[in-house]
Parts: C-alpha cells; structure tokens; sequence
C-alpha cells in the first residue's frame, strides 16, 4: 500500500471519529465538565483558605492552580479514548475492517487523531473558564505556543496510552476503570498545592511523577518565570508515554 492511500485511509478514520464526537458529543460535555467542576470548586470553596497559604488570594490560587486543572483535563479525556477503542474492539467493527482493503493501523490513527482535536477544543475550553474565575497569565505569543505544544506533546503521550488499555481491554467497562489513576495524578503532584507542604514520601513521588515536570513547564511558560530543567523531564516522559503504548497498541492490535 503506498503512502497516499494509508493517508487517505488516516484521514477517512479521523472522519469518522469526528462524526462520532459530533453525534455523541455527552463524552465531550464530560470531559469539560469534570474539570471545570474541580475549577470551580477549588477556586472558590477551598481557594482563600489555600490562596492564603500561598501567601495570597483567592485568584492567587486561580492562577497556581489552572495548569493542574488542564492537565486534569488531559488526564480524563484518556478515559474517553480508551473506552471508544474498546467499542470497537468488542462489537464487530474491526471484523468488517479486516475483509476491507485498508491501512491497518489507520484505525487506532484515527482514534488518536480524533482524540487529540476532542482533547485540545476541551482543553481550550477549561483555560477560558480558568480566566473568567481569575487566572492571570502574563505570556506572550511565544509562551503561550509553547505551553500548547507541551500540553499537545503530553496529550499525545497519554492518548496513545488509552489506545493501548482500550485494546488490552476484555470488556468496554474495564476500559472505562483502567485510565482512572491518570486522573488523581494530579492531585498528586504539584498541581494543587506545591510539593514541599507533602510529607517526604509523597513529595518525592509527586516530584518525580511524569504530570509534575508538566505543570510546571505550563505553569513557567504561562508565567513568564524559569521552568529549569522541568521542560527537559516533561519532554522524556512524554516521549517515552508515547513510544511504549504505541508498541504496546501496535503488537495488542495485531494479534486481534
């Protein structure tokens, strides 16, 4: 097959996420919806209290704590991939697909690619809420960029992560449970309060887990303030996220 019609193929799947997304789109009011409910919780239940620990406000704490949230978000659309995935692999389709003369892994491309655009609009989303409940970042055009292709890099990781639990799955409701523990990572991490008021067990996971040299770098950029060495560690772990579950997807699809 050349490489024109595994595009054309690629690009056909992506279609077909996309009318998904447009049909059903509950899955999408989900994934905005659960962030911008901790958003709202956070800032304006528990955020004084914690604003002040900050040595702040309440939009102190809007500000610290809005890059958790859109990484929260990236976290709970990996749920949404896997279980598409797993509805596929369960109810026939991919059966039908193999008596078609199509690029193989055009279906798991489409599910990513289809994933990335629900996961960034979602994204995009949270970070306008975010502003209107007072979170100030001073970036330019250059670090707002940046801090996209960050969130873009880590979500492409994880995606290709809920790809690969959605085709391990044996059924579509574990592959609703499996993802779960990418959604507590953040809480985890510095996310919402700074690793230092943790005890020392748990502050030495939440700063080496892979969700913290994230926020950080999406923090700094997003803050004009130095991201060290955080850029470097958000870049590895997404790259190896990525390149293990794509494996991991590749060779659990080719034996179905």
């Amino acid at each position: 097959m050349t490489a024109t019609l595994a595009l054309r193929d690629c690009s056909t799947m992506l279609r077909r996420q996309l009318r998904h997304l447009q049909r059903y789109p509950s899955m999408t009011l989900m994934l905005v919806g659960m962030p911008v409910i901790f958003l709202l919780l956070f800032v304006y239940v528990l955020g004084g209290t914690l604003g002040a620990g900050l040595g702040g406000d309440r939009g102190d704490y809007a500000t610290y704590v809005a890059p958790g949230i859109l990484l929260m978000t990236v976290g709970t659309a990996v749920s949404g991939t896997s279980v598409s995935v797993a509805m596929d692999m369960t109810e026939g389709i991919i059966a039908r697909f193999r008596t078609m003369a199509i690029f193989r892994p055009s279906v798991l491309t489409g599910h990513v690619l289809g994933s990335m655009v629900q996961t960034m609009l979602s994204v995009a989303v949270v970070a306008g809420v975010a502003v209107l409940v007072g979170f100030r970042p001073v970036a330019g055009v250059g670090g707002w960029l940046a801090a996209i292709g960050v969130i873009a890099a880590f979500s492409f990781a994880l995606i290709w992560l809920g790809v690969a639990l959605g085709v391990s799955a044996a059924s579509v409701e574990t592959a609703s449970n499996t993802p779960m523990p990418l959604m507590l990572l953040p809480f985890l991490g510095s996310g919402f309060v700074p690793t230092d008021s943790m005890p020392a067990v748990l502050r030495w996971f939440a700063e080496y887990q892979p969700f913290t040299p994230v926020i950080e770098t999406v923090r700094g950029l997003l803050m004009g303030t130095p991201v060290g060495g955080a850029a470097v560690a958000a870049l590895a772990w997404s790259t190896a996220i990525a390149t293990v579950s794509y494996v991991w997807a590749i060779r659990r699809y080719n034996r179905i």
